[in-house]
Parts: C-alpha cells; sequence; structure tokens
C-alpha cells in the first residue's frame, strides 16, 4: 500500500494549463503600477516575477512596488486580468490531469490543489474545469497564512484533511517554490514537473527529488496502479 495519503497538486503549470496567461497578467498589472518599461527598474521588476513564479501574487506586488496600497491596486488589476481569461474559457486542463486526480481519488489518496492565487480566482479555475467533485480541498495562501515556498500550505492541507504525519504528504509543482515548500514541510514525496516554465537542470539544481515529465507520473510513485 501507498503511505501517501495527501496529494497537494500546485494547479497553473501543473494541472491547468498557463500558455501565458499568468504572464500576462502579470505586465498588465505593472503596466498600470510598475516602473516604465525599458529601464533597469522594469527589468529587476519582470526578473522577480520570473523568480518567484508560484508563490503568493499579492507578496509579489509588494517586492516589487514597495507599497501597499499600490501593490494592493496592482494585485486588483492581474485578478481581473486573469479572470478575463478564465471567463473566456481559455484557462485549460493539463493532458491528463483530471485522469491523474481522479485515479489518486480512487486509490484512497485525498487530493488538495494548491495556488498562489486568491481563492476567487482559484475557485473561479476549479468551477470553470468541472472540479470541484475531483477533490477534496483547495488552498491559497490566504487560507494558510503565507504562501510558497513557505510549508504553509501543504502543513494545513495536513491539518484539514486530517493526515498523520507529514511524510503522508506527496507536493507536486512546477516552480522552485513549490519544491522548497514541500521540503520545508517534510513531505514524504516531493516532486517537479516540467509542464510549467521550470527546466530539469532548474529543478535539479533546487534539489528537487523527483522530476516528472507531467503529473501522471506521479501515480507509480505514489503507489498507485495505473493497470486497468
Amino acid at each position: 500500500m501507498s503511505s501517501i495519503t495527501i496529494a497537494c497538486l500546485d494547479m497553473a503549470g501543473t494541472t491547468v494549463a498557463d500558455d501565458g496567461s499568468v504572464m500576462a497578467a502579470f505586465t498588465a498589472a505593472l503596466d498600470r503600477f510598475g516602473p516604465a518599461p525599458g529601464g533597469a527598474a522594469h527589468d529587476e521588476a519582470m526578473r522577480i516575477v520570473h523568480a518567484t513564479m508560484g508563490q503568493s501574487k499579492i507578496e509579489v506586488f509588494r517586492e516589487i512596488l514597495g507599497d501597499e496600497a499600490t501593490a494592493l491596486h496592482a494585485n486588483d488589476v492581474f485578478e481581473e486580468r486573469y479572470g478575463a481569461e478564465v471567463e473566456a474559457g481559455r484557462i485549460t486542463a493539463l493532458p491528463g490531469a483530471a485522469e491523474a486526480i481522479t485515479v489518486l481519488c480512487d486509490a484512497g489518496i485525498q487530493v488538495c490543489l494548491l495556488t498562489g492565487f486568491s481563492p476567487a480566482t482559484r475557485d473561479a479555475i476549479i468551477d470553470r474545469l468541472g472540479w470541484q467533485p475531483l477533490i477534496d480541498l483547495a488552498l491559497s495562501p490566504a487560507d494558510a497564512g503565507r504562501g510558497r515556498p513557505w510549508p504553509d500550505l501543504p502543513l494545513t492541507a495536513l491539518l484539514r484533511l486530517g493526515g498523520g504525519a507529514v511524510s503522508e504528504l506527496a507536493v507536486v509543482g512546477d516552480t522552485p517554490s513549490d519544491i522548497e515548500s514541500g521540503l520545508r514541510a517534510g513531505a514524504g514525496l516531493v516532486a517537479g514537473v516540467l509542464t510549467g516554465r521550470t527546466t530539469r537542470n532548474e529543478f535539479e539544481a533546487a534539489k528537487t527529488p523527483h522530476v516528472l515529465d507531467t503529473i501522471s507520473d506521479l501515480l507509480p510513485l505514489a503507489g498507485v496502479s495505473t493497470a486497468s
């Protein structure tokens, strides 16, 4: 039997196709409230955006903009832009993601979706994909205290879903922040997937225990049989 009882899966880039929507939303927000394009400050802002993929969006804007009110306004623009992408049906599931979630649940493993999005955006994505019946829980930084790379999200999932030990957790994501969060939480299985923006070399530099081509490759690692 698998020792994994709770699978914490990232959303954008891991189970949900991004196709540039996250970067487009960041760009729209920074065009309104960030440094002017073409300068060193703008280049640094975009470097931070890339380096903090997977983390709480409001925290990213706070780091870039330095002013709470401006960060909140920028975050509102981000949420509006990304919400429009969801509403227009341009947010889709990655191939095999829904099937992998179903197999995990059928094997008795509870599934929690983790994200740096706000709860409203997160829930809109889940509703659009029709995933509410498939999962046991979904968490955003607002639900846990701190976002990634802190361990709060997977540890909150463990507590809310009644897990017995951190060794029962699997944490899977497409960014180094996902990996660091899982390692800090002491998860029994931590894996990166190559369906997002992070390369295999970048995952290896982040000391990622397992690097997977897709979320479907999690199943054998979690001790789940894929035989029909």
